[in-house]
């Protein structure tokens, strides 16, 4: 089935090669915006292996300038926040007047600076809880989950609910085999998701382990189940409660998780800047301005700004 809906993939690696590719698959018009890899998936296109079937894309269109891109409908931006940057350079060349912006990074603070480029009504927050890795050019291997959260940006923080416009991408992404869960509350989501990110990124670069061996340490298990907290302490203050069950949750799933090097390893593995200030830094800003202290979360921090400069 051919869609008329244009998308373009702003960072094609291991989620943005992962949805884009499946979205592609789907039958709607993709457009990927690559850089290191640009002459092999333009030559070879992309290579998606997934326990749910592995599958070639033989031809992609493929840029490696914003400028020679169409401007899309939907433009998902997939780039690490240390890239942030470059987005003022690249969103007003590749989004359609009515378009709308779907941001899937990591952390706190991105849809506001995507808001501040284009507005914070066209910007739609996703949090994918993803085990995925680019592992050669054009080659991203999906180990595990899929889960995309969409909800609604607002500038005042408050929830956005489930608008007309969500529920439709919900229905573009479900189509393209994309498992969607629509939130009223995204501050919320975003808190939910440091959850699990806070602990399990940090301490697999700082202890040099994977998810299975942290979760195997007794020490480690309480180091987290702490970072847990904390984070759950600072959402009730800076937007709404995370309920203990969730905390619960999240552990059992880690537990059950295949071994996995989380995003923030690989790129300290691969000598690449880590995303510390969206995951760490402005958590941590935005509990300390709300009056909640997050010690063991401000101690991991400054372990990985340590390790950080050294890159």
């Amino acid at each position: 089935m051919i869609h008329q809906k244009s998308i373009a993939i702003i960072g094609t690696g291991a989620v943005g090669g992962y949805y884009g590719g499946l979205l592609q698959q789907a039958g709607y018009n993709l457009h990927f915006l690559l850089h290191g890899d640009y002459e092999h998936v333009r030559q070879n296109g992309l290579i998606v292996e997934s326990p749910h079937g592995n599958f070639r894309l033989p031809k992609v269109n493929a840029y490696n300038r914003p400028e020679d891109m169409p401007r899309c409908d939907l433009v998902v931006v997939a780039l690490k926040t240390t890239a942030n940057h470059l987005l003022s350079g690249i969103l007003p060349h590749v989004l359609k007047e009515d378009g709308c912006v779907l941001t899937l990074q990591n952390g706190l603070g991105s849809e506001k600076e995507i808001a501040d480029l284009v507005g914070a009504s066209r910007v739609v927050g996703g949090l994918c809880f993803l085990c995925s890795n680019k592992i050669a050019p054009g080659h991203i291997r999906h180990i595990d989950y899929g889960l995309v959260t969409l909800g609604e940006y607002r500038a005042d923080g408050r929830p956005g609910g489930i608008t007309t416009r969500l529920e439709q991408l919900g229905i573009d992404l479900r189509s393209a085999g994309i498992s969607i869960k629509l939130v009223e509350d995204l501050p919320l989501g975003r808190w939910k998701k440091l959850v699990w990110n806070i602990p399990f990124n940090g301490l697999s670069v700082a202890e040099n382990r994977l998810t299975d061996a942290l979760m195997a340490d007794p020490e480690m298990r309480i180091r987290c189940k702490t970072m847990m907290h904390e984070v759950a302490a600072a959402s009730a203050a800076c937007a709404r409660p995370i309920e203990e069950s969730f905390v619960t949750k999240m552990l059992a799933d880690t537990e059950n998780m295949a071994p996995y090097a989380p995003s923030m390893k690989l790129d300290y593995d691969r000598g690449k800047p880590m995303e510390i200030e969206s995951i760490y830094g402005n958590p941590l800003r935005a509990a300390q301005s709300a009056g909640v202290a997050m010690p063991e979360t401000e101690r991991l921090y400054l372990q990985l700004l340590a390790m950080n400069s050294h890159i």
